[in-house]
């Protein structure tokens, strides 16, 4: 939101209120807190009818400072973000120039006086600061109050993250609204909305504020990022790296790092499609297709019509269409598949459920008492309250009789368009509950999963997100369109979101609006199936590969198979999402961080640690940048010096697929299924690279873990690992192998 009018006025209807300086500084338990008055104070008659804004400085994680300004204290508790927080690690001081918190390698300094000064620092290094005029609480007429910050922008310092967003990922430039909406993914609109961005100088953002967050990226003032909200109030945090990978480490810890996912749910997913025409029949059709053809299949996904229409939702399978539920999903399972049916939180005025709920105020109200409705999606829908306990666990139950039947586990479509004309159970803020609407929603359907399958074992497909939502994978990419440049932007959307602490990822193979020719959807199986996680889903026209050609059954295959191959480095990346809060899909940045060459890279990325992707967003050819180092081409086995660009053509059995310089890739033996002992027939790939020692942890699904050391001297390959679990040693430069005797292989 801007208040001025170019560098020198303001906006017409704007009354600023600015820290103008350190009036005083107070120390805490572990907090400085500062009287920030809207003048330089020269005499005692300049305290009376002056405004003043208090910042109180905290650090609820080490290496993280909490920054919170206050205009008025008087206004009731607002819901904020559910944060993981820690006492007594911050030190602070202070003197007659200044105060100063210190935490875990970051430093806040507020200097006392005039010109108001708030400087975050590592070592001698200054990250950022809080100048004159950053700090200010404005009065816009017609609108209300708001709080704002600006922090310093050095020359070429660049912003990342906030969020999936569709259009440039660095978001230098660029006046972003923090307000989830549903405005697929060829718009600024975005799904999954995180008021918190990192930079390549070593720091990461985040404002607790679950509603309304809008920031001007270098483009209000073009030295600053700005982020405001509505009211009395603004909290920020600032987070300590020094990397990327730090950062978000950091901010995990902070809002809550990605669950395990199920190893199953790695494999291909399958769907109904959106209004397509399908029974039981036909959805045994595509299964056996998928067999007959030697596609690998995991999950099988029923879209909405699974119940039926204006009935949404009511949490029964349409009678007409599948008459014999629980006998389908014991068929299904049968043909070793999970099972995933499509979720909302819109209870149509048709479902049976819809006066059941009314009646027990279980649903979202309008401030005079009435259930809020509209006919937008589905005639007269209400929204579920999920501030409320109750209607929670009556939600909660309707699934519970879903598991009961055999599925196992929901698409949890929507949750963007949240009313703000209406009144919450508990009392929340609607503005604040637009965007966290989402987080209660996914959580609510979340713990069923939990509860029913285990710990590592509840997997959602969700569409829509706030902080913390990374918690509850996987999400996927909306409603994108069937094309080459929607392809990219949908990538673009994925590498923002990872900037944004999210772990797991998909996206609509094929594109979701429209019917891809042949062409796009060979090149987005190849994407997709190069993907943390990887779905066939369309809107109005099936995705089983057979209705392009036959070339597109065979890139399916070869690609599915090479992900199940892939499995055990791909957990292993997913197990490191969880851990240390590292997405398996990671932007260029987050692996080559100082290398200038990859600051506005959108078009590749690194599959875990050591495998470079580079899709192919047009019929045959393909440019992108291979970082410093020799890299492996995977597929051949070719060697290409890095630090530079290259143009490739591939077919559509192809893409750019690099390994790293001394990596060492544990491959699976089997490539049916995702979920296999990995152990049994494990391959150790070792690429070209300098000597040293390599670790390679595999964990196989059922959670026990086998250690591997690679060792690389004067051109011999040792391996040693567990004696009970035979593994085979191989030279990706010569093609040799050797096999393990006694837990022990080597290649001379």
């Amino acid at each position: 939101m801007k208040f001025t009018d170019g560098f020198w006025m303001l906006r017409d209807g704007v009354t600023p209120v600015y820290a103008q300086e350190a009036y005083d500084v107070t120390a805490g338990d572990g907090t400085l807190t500062i009287t920030a008055p809207g003048k330089v104070i020269e005499r005692r008659g300049d305290t009376l009818n002056r405004p003043t804004l208090t910042v109180t400085l905290s650090s609820p994680l080490p290496g993280i400072v909490g920054v919170r300004v206050e205009h008025w204290q008087g206004v009731r508790p607002q819901r904020g973000f559910d944060l993981h927080v820690e006492e007594g690690h911050a030190e602070v001081s202070v003197d007659d120039k200044a105060g100063v918190l210190t935490t875990g390698g970051l430093t806040a300094t507020v200097k006392r006086g005039a010109p108001w000064s708030l400087a975050f620092s590592a070592g001698d290094r200054v990250l950022t600061s809080s100048g004159h005029k950053s700090l200010g609480h404005m009065t816009v007429e017609g609108e209300g109050t708001f709080v704002h910050e600006q922090l310093a922008l050095g020359v070429g310092e660049l912003v990342y993250g906030l969020g999936e967003r569709f259009g440039p990922l660095v978001k230098n430039g660029q006046v972003v609204d923090v307000w989830n909406a549903d405005g697929g993914t060829s718009s600024e609109q975005a799904y999954k909305n995180i008021p918190f961005y990192l930079t390549n100088r070593g720091y990461g953002v985040l404002v607790n504020h679950p509603g309304h967050v809008s920031y001007e990226v270098g483009s209000e003032s073009v030295e600053r990022v700005q982020f405001s909200v509505p009211g009395e109030s603004l909290e920020y945090f600032l987070i300590y790296g020094p990397t990327p990978k730090e950062i978000l480490e950091r901010y995990t810890a902070l809002t809550g790092r990605p669950a395990s996912v199920p190893a199953w749910s790695y494999g291909l997913w399958l769907s109904t499609s959106f209004t397509t025409a399908y029974d039981e029949e036909t959805v045994t059709s595509f299964i056996d297709g998928m067999a007959e053809r030697d596609l690998p299949l995991s999950v099988f996904h029923f879209d909405c019509f699974w119940m039926r229409e204006f009935n949404w939702c009511d949490f029964e399978w349409d009678p007409r269409t599948f008459p014999d539920p629980e006998g389908m999903l014991a068929r299904l399972h049968d043909k070793d598949l999970r099972v995933c049916v499509w979720l909302n939180p819109y209870i149509g005025q048709r479902s049976p459920l819809f006066a059941e709920a009314a009646a027990a105020g279980y649903l979202v109200k309008r401030p005079n008492g009435d259930v809020w409705q509209w006919d937008l999606w589905q005639a007269g829908m209400g929204l579920v309250d999920f501030t409320n306990p109750d209607a929670t666990r009556w939600y909660q139950d309707k699934l519970r009789g879903l598991v009961a039947q055999g599925v196992d586990c929901f698409k949890t479509d929507f949750g963007e368009r949240i009313p703000l004309e209406v009144e919450y159970f508990d009392g929340s803020s609607p503005e604040r509950m637009h965007n966290y609407y989402t987080q209660l929603y996914n959580e609510a359907v979340f713990e069923v999963l939990q509860e029913a399958r285990g710990e590592g074992e509840a997997v959602l497909f969700a569409r829509s997100a706030t902080t913390g939502g990374q918690q509850l994978p996987v999400h996927w990419g909306g409603d994108n369109t069937s094309s080459y440049e929607s392809m990219a932007e949908t990538l673009r959307g994925g590498l923002s979101l990872a900037f944004s602490g999210f772990g797991f990822w998909s996206h609509d193979i094929g594109g979701f609006e429209g019917t891809p020719d042949p062409g796009v959807f060979k090149r987005w199986t190849a994407f997709g199936l190069l993907s943390s996680h990887s779905r066939l889903h369309g809107s109005d026209s099936y995705r089983v590969p057979w209705a392009f050609d036959e070339e597109a059954v065979e890139v399916t295959r070869r690609f599915t198979k090479l992900k199940l191959r892939l499995m055990p480095y791909l957990f292993a990346a997913g197990h490191e999402a969880h851990t240390a809060g590292t997405p398996v899909m990671r932007p260029m940045q987050l692996e080559f961080a100082g290398d200038p060459a990859v600051d506005h890279l959108d078009r590749q990325y690194m599959l875990g640690a050591d495998l470079l992707v580079a899709p192919v967003f047009s019929p045959d050819r393909v440019e992108f940048y291979l970082p410093e180092g020799v890299w492996t081409e995977f597929f051949s086995g070719r060697r290409v010096e890095g630090g530079r660009w290259l143009r490739e053509t591939h077919g559509f059995d192809s893409l750019p697929l690099y390994v790293r310089e001394g990596a060492v890739l544990p491959l699976g033996a089997r490539d049916d299924r995702p979920d296999y002992d990995y152990r049994d027939g494990l391959t150790l790939a070792v690429y070209p690279g300098p000597d040293g020692d390599r670790q390679v942890s595999v964990t196989t699904p059922s959670g026990e873990t086998a250690e591997y050391t690679v060792t690389r001297r004067d051109g011999v390959l040792t391996a040693t690992g567990p004696a009970g679990h035979p593994f085979t040693l191989r030279d990706a430069a010569t093609g040799r192998t050797a096999e393990a005797e006694s837990g022990t292989a080597t290649l001379g």
